[in-house]
């Protein structure tokens, strides 16, 4: 496993927490936090022992004040781009917040964020991907794009809507402003609140309850059915993939040890991996490229 230097990587009895760590700073997004986020759901993707992997903030300030807008960041100014016009299809000019959500995306194992504080900018869009998102009472969000002069990023324009409906997602967006966990909570952006010292028990307790009752291959394939299939534009599609997963799982070994657990009524003990007994067909798509 890398040595972090802006987040913090742990992983014990199947849960693995994947920490905001930049304790000076709010936890500030860079460029660095980026890719080492990145590179830690690489390190989670590939570990068969993770079954659920927590993402939070240090402390009880925030989750992630946004991006470092200060010279002494690690980068500088995440979202200042200097390139010329001509140079628009670089690589260059890719937004890092959204690099970062489409990893999150194509993540194998849940995802449940643990917000314990403030989350404004892209700490509130790296959010979005999360299967599940638990929040403090003191927990506050903001789209805040349009008061920095820029426009939504890391992909919301995709994800928030689907999270809080049109309205909602405009109205947050056009106005920039602030707003409670008791807004989002009523809005649909998070599943709970809780109080500080109770948060991350709670994202434990869902996870452990993923953990020690689920196929990691059944969990896997409905995440990716879920996210991917709600977006197409007819249910055939859905029913195309259902069709083929439903047969190919029910025929594993993890579906005979499903049945097996629940006649014998004892917990189940899955040997499939998802490194390694994914259906033959997974993955369906094509992944769009950058351009």
């Amino acid at each position: 496993m890398a040595d972090y230097t802006q987040i913090k990587l742990d992983i014990a009895d199947g849960i693995a927490t994947l920490t905001l760590h930049r304790p000076d700073k709010m936890n500030a997004f860079t460029r660095t936090m980026m890719d080492e986020m990145i590179d830690a759901i690489d390190v989670t993707d590939s570990d068969d022992s993770v079954r659920a992997v927590i993402v939070t903030g240090h402390g009880d300030r925030a989750f992630c004040a946004g991006a470092d807008l200060t010279p002494e960041g690690s980068s500088g100014n995440i979202f200042a781009r200097h390139d010329p016009v001509e140079d628009l299809s670089d690589e260059r000019v890719r937004d890092g917040g959204g690099r970062l959500v489409l990893r999150l995306f194509n993540s194998q194992k849940p995802l449940i964020g643990a917000c314990n504080g403030v989350a404004v900018g892209v700490g509130a869009t790296m959010q979005l991907p999360f299967d599940i998102r638990l929040a403090s009472e003191t927990a506050r969000f903001g789209f805040v794009f349009a008061r920095r002069g820029i426009t939504p990023e890391a992909c919301s324009s995709w994800f928030l809507p689907r999270l809080v409906g049109m309205q909602t997602a405009l109205e947050w967006c056009m106005t920039g402003r602030i707003f409670s966990a008791e807004e989002a909570l009523e809005r649909g952006l998070v599943r709970s609140l809780h109080a500080q010292e109770y948060l991350m028990p709670a994202a434990i307790e869902l996870a452990r309850e993923i953990a020690d009752n689920t196929s990691a291959v059944s969990v896997a394939m409905t995440r990716a059915m879920l996210w991917r299939l709600s977006a197409t534009d007819h249910p055939m599609m859905a029913h195309r993939i259902d069709s083929r997963s439903i047969y190919r799982l029910g025929k594993s070994a993890d579906s005979k040890e499903g049945v097996a657990s629940f006649l014998e009524k004892r917990q189940p003990d899955y040997p499939d991996t998802v490194s390694s007994d994914m259906p033959d067909f997974y993955p369906w798509w094509d992944e769009p490229e950058y351009r």
